[in-house]
């Protein structure tokens, strides 16, 4: 019970609780894992890159999520529709721990 009130005051208060590498790896799945794989593995058929061991650090991932590269080919030549920036962090996070 004190854990959803102060959940509430926080939101009132306009506090948001940081997300957890969990919410990272459940944003990817309904975001991402179609086209890179459940595991960051990519899908060759569709051109989409593996994402493993990627070599961008986790602030670039963000970027790209958040405002696209115009060089890239869709969706990623603009940014991801709705996805707010802490989203965009924790997918980033998690993205960075696949191997």
């Amino acid at each position: 019970m004190k854990v959803n009130v102060l959940i509430t005051i926080g939101v009132l208060l306009g506090v948001a609780a940081a997300l957890t590498a969990a919410d990272g790896a459940a944003l990817f799945a309904k975001r991402c894992a179609m086209c890179h794989g459940a595991n960051g593995e990519g899908k060759p058929a569709m051109k989409a890159p593996s994402l493993k061991e990627t070599k961008q650090d986790a602030s670039q991932i963000t970027a790209r999520l958040m405002k696209g590269d115009p060089a890239n080919k869709p969706p990623h030549n603009k940014a991801m529709a709705g996805l707010k920036e802490d989203e965009a962090k924790a997918i980033a996070e998690y993205v960075k721990t696949l191997k």
